[in-house]
């Protein structure tokens, strides 16, 4: 269905201003009218990162006039894959400052207001009311729910994406006129359901893919053209080269949107309420989590362990710590791997960064190897600890 321009068209714009945005201004859709919109536009896009990076440099180039950037990371090396708007003398740097000077590159003439401070609660609530527009960039479930409630809450569109290995999906939620993101996932998936990137991976290119889609759709959102995808879910396979768009309806017995909603204010805690790791990891994992360096003295002591990298196959092939014995978290799952377990040495499990391990530890306790422990921080922790000539990923 097709909206109302989200803002109202500034007074002018300028000689400047007409020659850079000449190849929007002869489209009869957006025109000067559209132009003027996007130049009296306040934006905000969460994250600088995988979605973030395409969707701040083209929201620039399309004369967003301002710019709000939030994001409390620091470029990594392993950012540059897919996250454009930083390059190789960026690495360490703030992310949001790295992307604020690359906007600035991309066009001066932009208002770019820097958050250098991650998206709490507490904060929430403020930085969005000075937005007309959300562009969420978010990988994380807490993240999203928590946009997504403090949107509807201020009667905020936002524009979502999501990015998994060669799958993207993007919507438009507003409340007002259809759909919120609990109507599309009213509670989120289980506690290791759904892989983060950091351990799935992600193809690059489709960062450019669903980050340009939500641009696309903001500015559609912003000028008041064409059909945005409120009520549908764009869902794109890359290795398919196939896109699909999915109704979806809202929900009226929408716990925040509905005709009785009970969440009529934020959440106190929205890691709890997604659950990054299960309470049954949490109680396996308390008093039995050693760290690297300690796994690392119990080889050199020569203790009766044994090492179980739990990762995937093409994680243990990038790096794996010693005499680490590969046993993918899907074998323990199905039951297939505790009959391959001695029961003569002390287990000890690891993964990337110690949430999947925990989630196994607990299915080695109740499996009676109740002297089992796991190593917090993972491979990552023992890179960083024990031996720095590793690569990390």
């Amino acid at each position: 269905m097709s909206l109302p321009p989200l803002v109202e068209p500034a007074a002018e714009l300028t000689v400047d201003e007409v020659r850079r945005y000449s190849r929007h201004l002869i489209i009869p859709d957006v025109g000067m009218a559209g132009q003027k919109r996007l130049k009296n536009a306040k934006v905000l896009c969460v994250g600088a990162g995988g979605l973030g990076s395409p969707a701040l440099l083209y929201l620039a180039a399309a004369g967003v006039g301002t710019l709000g950037i939030i994001d409390f990371d620091v470029v990594d090396e392993s950012n540059l894959q897919r996250q454009v708007i930083h390059g190789q003398s960026d690495v360490g740097r703030l992310k949001a400052e790295s992307a604020a000077a690359s906007v600035k590159e991309i066009n001066p003439l932009v208002d770019v207001v820097v958050h250098n401070v991650a998206l709490t609660t507490d904060n929430v609530m403020e930085i969005f009311s000075r937005y007309d527009l959300i562009v969420d960039g978010t990988d994380n479930f807490a993240t999203r729910y928590m946009v997504n409630d403090a949107a509807v809450l201020l009667g905020k569109p936002y524009v979502w994406g999501s990015i998994y290995r060669f799958d993207g999906q993007a919507s438009v939620f507003w409340a007002e006129h259809g759909p919120c993101y609990r109507c599309l996932y009213p509670e989120p998936p289980p506690p290791g359901m759904v892989p983060s990137c950091a351990e799935g991976g992600v193809l690059g290119v489709l960062c450019a893919s669903i980050g340009s889609i939500q641009v696309n759709e903001a500015i559609k959102l912003l000028a008041g053209i064409g059909e945005p995808l409120v009520g549908r879910l764009m869902i794109y396979d890359a290795l398919e080269m196939n896109y699909r768009s999915v109704k979806v309806r809202k929900d009226p017995e929408c716990v925040l949107c509905g005709k009785n909603p009970t969440v009529t204010e934020l959440l106190e805690d929205y890691e709890a309420f997604c659950g990054a790791v299960s309470e049954e990891a949490q109680e396996a994992a308390s008093g039995s989590t050693i760290t690297a360096t300690d796994l690392k003295a119990m080889q050199d002591a020569d203790d009766n362990i044994y090492v179980i990298d739990v990762r995937e196959p093409n994680e243990y092939e990038i790096v794996s710590i010693p005499g680490a014995v590969l046993i993918p978290k899907g074998e323990f799952l199905n039951g297939a791997a505790l009959e391959r377990l001695p029961q003569d040495k002390r287990i000890v499990l690891h993964c990337k960064s110690g949430a999947r391990s925990a989630e196994v530890l607990a299915i080695v306790k109740n499996a009676g190897f109740s002297d089992a422990v796991h190593v917090g921080g993972g491979v990552l922790s023992w890179v960083k600890t024990v031996d720095p000539s590793l690569p990390s990923y």
